[in-house]
């Protein structure tokens, strides 16, 4: 058989975004990107070696949610300052973590130890370099004030409606919604401040941004690339595509005359869609939009505003946060929390190769065309991933690879999307493992389809409505039913009619081949973070193996039944190496049992059978009576 296997990078960073430090982990985080991003990385330290590969996350300290959260729980008891807030609550996301079998090499956090020291410098580099190539410019902008509680307002300290033509965000902040959404505070409707209820007032401020429109070019050419690459997901290129649009806005369809009368309006072109009652009138660029919703605003025409590319934010003025340098007389300004979280890997690389603040060696890893970089992320969150990330790194020049960018889609709570800001609280990540084990939970995220579409999560143990099948179980079952069963009664058999060591001979053909066939499928799977399709290969092919066995292990004959051993310790082999990513600590186990070394994880020797791991006359550990390699939960028994 021709084993040609898919291209795997030398070296790989993955990351898997950074939740906020203002609470625990809920079950998104952990079944909407930790899950998968562990197990790919997981498959890369097997595929090229563990040493080729670094898997960093850390929690996202700063930003007015953070604020928001501290203040929340200063009025519930806590006692502390906002280092202690999100100290507590990154030593609790770091426990679950742990506790979901999560190989983070490092999980840092931006405020705090020496991983927060290296990152607040860095940020100042970051920024230097940009305004020494010049694609940051200074900005008079509109500000939201709460007169009241006498203090301005970030992100989510207001809330109002997105002023994005279709857009259906739950909710939208001071300049960005849920959805990503990028917009100007003045633009946000019926906006409301979330400290006192108030209506909040409009003031003037300077703030740096970074040119994003300038690349637009650029960006244009990423995109098409790529759209040709399989690693990259359709939803991803179709997003970024919404926002290298030109400039537009949507106004009635009666209205038009009017509008095209208007003194002082731009030249634009309309897209007209009978389907809609709105028109869309595009424009050369921001500049000249800019200038039509002034128009339009002067005259009092409604209008929403649509996707498109805009000036990126880098600064504030929240306490909360990383200095910005002084620069043309300006200071006492902090760097937004988004752009600060997007060159935060790096930083974090930095921080785990004990780089200190100014050491090089994070350029062997991001510099080099023998590495790739994987983010796993959410699908709200492509617009900053994909198209502002991307765009610092071009502007940077500093010949870092652009990453393969995984977005996943929501995993709802039952039928409805589920936050911590909305009115259905998602369940605590570390909750579920008192009714669930990690295995079951990581088995059942990674065939969610996230990367296709939104999923619910029922876990019939914490919603309302518990009769029924359990959903959680299918997939966990996989392991805790199937493939242990497969490997007990090998296990079983052979010490019965063998002493527990294994048979001389060799593997079936057809098992050989079948197997050949699973594991390039697999790698090719993987490639394209098609979980959800590699649990489906492992069940049929585990499923396949256990009704093989059914009808041969029926046999009196000693010679067959030996025969069958070889076989299905293959199988067993395999699937041990093949699983070995997803549920890792049954398959150390299995391979304690077997009494051979780690070669077995290495893909070098992935098509050898388990008689080039063992010496003639082998004996396995013995396995005693009822021992699981993949145990359900407690409560399940």
């Amino acid at each position: 058989m021709n084993h040609t296997r898919p291209f795997h990078p030398k070296k790989a960073i993955v990351t898997a975004g950074m939740p906020y430090g203002d609470k625990e982990l809920h079950f998104g985080h952990i079944g909407g990107v930790f899950v998968q991003a562990d197990i790919y990385t997981r498959f890369l330290r097997d595929r090229i070696g563990s040493e080729n590969v670094i898997f960093i996350s850390g929690t996202d300290c700063f930003g007015s949610a953070i604020e928001t959260g501290y203040e929340k729980a200063v009025a519930n008891g806590f006692q502390g300052d906002l280092t202690d807030f999100v100290n507590e609550n990154y030593l609790k996301q770091k426990e679950t973590l742990d506790d979901y079998q999560i190989s983070l090499d490092l999980y840092g956090a931006s405020a705090l130890g020496e991983t927060g020291r290296i990152h607040s410098a860095f940020s100042q580099d970051i920024f230097m370099c940009l305004y020494k190539r010049g694609v940051l410019k200074l900005e008079e902008t509109i500000q939201f004030y709460d007169e009241e509680k006498d203090v301005f307002l970030n992100g989510r300290q207001v809330c109002g409606r997105c002023p994005i033509q279709g857009c259906k965000s739950e909710k939208a902040y001071a300049d960005e919604c849920s959805l990503g959404h990028q917009y100007k505070a003045d633009e946000l409707i019926n906006p409301i401040s979330v400290i006192s209820g108030n209506k909040p007032t409009r003031v003037t401020v300077k703030n740096w941004f970074f040119d994003l429109p300038l690349f637009e070019d650029q960006l244009n050419r990423v995109v098409n690339e790529w759209e040709k690459n399989p690693s990259y997901r359709k939803d991803l290129i179709v997003i970024m595509r919404e926002f290298l649009k030109k400039p537009s806005v949507y106004v009635k369809k009666e209205l038009i005359d009017e509008i095209s009368n208007m003194k002082d309006m731009p030249c634009f072109h309309v897209v007209e869609d009978e389907k809609k009652s709105s028109w869309e009138l595009v424009f050369e660029n921001l500049f000249y939009r800019d200038r039509a919703v002034s128009v339009l605003s002067k005259n009092k025409v409604r209008y929403r505003t649509g996707k498109t590319l805009v000036p990126f934010r880098l600064s504030g003025n929240v306490n909360w946060g990383i200095p910005v340098p002084e620069m043309e007389g300006v200071d006492g300004l902090t760097f937004w929390v988004w752009p600060e979280s997007l060159w935060a890997p790096i930083s974090f690389i930095k921080a785990y190769l004990n780089d200190g603040l100014d050491g090089r060696e994070w350029e062997k890893w991001l510099k080099s065309d023998e590495t790739q970089v994987y983010q796993f992320i959410g699908e709200d969150n492509i617009y900053f991933y994909g198209i502002a990330q991307t765009g610092l790194l071009l502007a940077l020049d500093e010949v870092i690879k652009l990453p393969i960018i995984i977005p996943n889609h929501h995993l709802l709570y039952g039928k409805k999307k589920a936050s911590s800001s909305s009115e259905i609280k998602p369940p605590k990540a570390a909750k579920l493992l008192d009714y669930y084990t990690s295995d079951q939970l990581r088995m059942h995220f990674m065939n969610a389809s996230l990367g296709e579409r939104s999923v619910g999560f029922e876990p019939k143990a914490l919603l309302e409505k518990n009769e029924g099948f359990d959903t959680v179980l299918y997939e966990g079952n996989l392991v805790c039913n199937i493939f242990n069963r497969l490997v007990r009664s090998c296990f079983y058999t052979i010490q019965k009619y063998n002493d527990g060591i294994y048979p001389e001979g060799n593997v079936s053909e057809q098992i050989i081949q079948k197997s050949n066939e699973v594991i390039l499928s697999y790698e090719c799977m993987m490639l394209e973070f098609s979980f959800e399709k590699i649990f489906e290969l492992l069940n049929v092919y585990l499923r396949n193996a256990n009704k093989e066995w059914s009808v041969r292990s029926k046999s009196d004959n000693i010679a067959d039944i030996l025969q069958l051993l070889i076989d299905m310790f293959h199988i067993v082999r395999v699937c041990t190496t093949l699983f070995h990513p997803i549920v890792p600590m049954g398959c150390e186990m299995i391979r304690n049992y077997l009494l051979i070394d780690e070669e077995i994880w290495d893909w070098e020797y992935i098509f050898k059978p388990l008689a080039y791991f063992v010496k003639p006359g082998h004996k396995f550990k013995l396995l005693e009576s009822r021992v699981d390699f993949f145990s359900k939960h407690p409560s399940q028994y």
